[in-house]
């Protein structure tokens, strides 16, 4: 239900939604609403959540790009951190601004650069060839398990260095739970918090300790920073909390989604398997077509217009990366089509400006190689049942997804 009208109230000069996009409904599937905020203009205000909203790329885009107006330190999520004590310690990278984020940033960017991380890819290669083995062994299999999980639970979290046991059983729902925060405190929100005190975050802390990490992992790395004064040594293991926060449950997601549309689009898939080398165009069109993150927040700063609609300071714009990747104002008629042909670059899907993701160089990596190790041996991918959405109020993907595959 949508109107026009203005919430004198509010001082709100925008169309107003009473939209929720937390609803399971919208993430059963979220594009037909997307459509509609679109349509709505490039403003609109959320009277469920007191938030503005932008659901067009070129909006979006410049948002994203203007971090002394649109600030990051008072949370990503719909909370405000001036005002509202957070549930965790604000993450120091992610949810800080200029000056001290550059200096973070340098650091993790440093680490996560191409020359770092492609030396990892004879490793990741070798264990997405293994992968392939098992599952085209098995013929049938829950792509979520047994691929999408398994692989970034393995060469990321072996890549930061930390101990083998438990990453199955906490590390997924320590994702679940950061990305969870960046929505309302709702039901799934308090679901998922109250599984957190079964002993995740406690184990997140053990495990982010310097005794506990490989001595040649990222985690290792960010204390020999912390040793160069290049960071404070409290700021060591909350990094190394950070890359495991945001470098697991968004891959697992994304390898989801590219499973999921190429057993949707198999004509799509046969032209990757013609040509392996397809795969990282491919890959930016998954990250494109089926977003893993579909929105966060930005805070005002000052009193500012975005698109003429006036704000006031400390106002929550709520972004919606989901629809800016498929809004056909910049895609183009053939926005909401599957195509490994388009070139997909200045998607969203990583963010942009300086707080644009500081790990998709390496998430890129793992989805191209998978992609590539699939596409050389996999002649199709057969959905076999309904796939079972995992719903999380920030980023979409699955809990189960029953495929098999036939061999080239």
């Amino acid at each position: 239900m949508t109107s026009a009208q203005t919430l004198e109230r509010r001082e709100v000069n925008a169309p107003v939604t009473d939209f929720d996009p937390y609803s399971d409904a919208v993430l059963d599937n979220p594009y037909p609403h997307y459509e509609m905020l679109r349509e709505l203009g490039p403003v609109f205000y959320l009277s469920r959540y007191d938030a503005y909203g932008i659901a067009r790329h070129s909006e979006i885009d410049a948002v994203l790009r203007d971090p002394v107006t649109f600030c990051s330190s008072a949370g990503v999520g719909l909370a405000n951190f001036h005002t509202t004590e957070p549930w965790r310690k604000p993450s120091i990278i992610l949810e800080v601004d200029p000056p001290m984020h550059a200096r973070t940033r340098k650091v993790v960017g440093g680490l996560l650069a191409p020359a770092n991380i492609n030396k990892l890819r004879p490793t990741f290669e070798r264990q997405a060839e293994l992968l392939v083995d098992q599952i085209l062994e098995k013929g049938r299999f829950d792509a979520v398990e047994d691929l999408c999980e398994a692989y970034p639970l393995k060469v990321f979290a072996d890549a930061v260095g930390i101990p083998t046991e438990g990453r199955e059983q906490y590390l997924l729902p320590y994702g679940d739970m950061v990305f969870n925060a960046f929505g309302p405190v709702n039901e799934r929100f308090e679901a998922c918090f109250a599984r957190l005190q079964g002993g995740a975050s406690d184990w997140i802390a053990e495990v982010c300790k310097r005794e506990n990490l490989t001595p040649d992992g990222f985690g290792a790395q960010l204390y020999k920073a912390a040793d160069e004064g290049l960071l404070a040594p409290e700021e060591a293991p909350m990094l190394v909390r950070t890359l495991l926060s945001a470098g697991l449950d968004t891959t697992v997601f994304t390898l989801c989604n590219a499973i999921l549309s190429f057993s949707r689009h198999p004509d799509q898939w046969a032209l990757v398997h013609a040509n392996p080398a397809l795969a990282r165009q491919a890959l930016e069109e998954v990250l494109r077509y089926e977003s893993t993150f579909h929105s966060f927040y930005r805070t005002t700063t000052r009193a500012v217009e975005v698109a003429g609609v006036p704000m006031g300071n400390e106002q929550k714009i709520c972004v919606f990366i989901g629809s800016a990747n498929r809004d056909p104002r910049r895609w183009g008629e053939t926005a909401d089509r599957f195509d490994v042909s388009r070139r997909a670059a200045g998607n969203l899907a990583f963010g942009t400006g300086i707080h644009g993701c500081a790990g998709q160089m390496i998430a890129r990596l793992e989805g191209e190689i998978v992609l590539t190790a699939l596409a050389r041996r996999v002649r199709q991918i057969h959905l076999e049942g309904p796939p079972v959405i995992h719903y999380n109020n920030s980023v979409r993907g699955y809990t189960s997804m029953p495929v098999s595959v036939t061999a080239a």
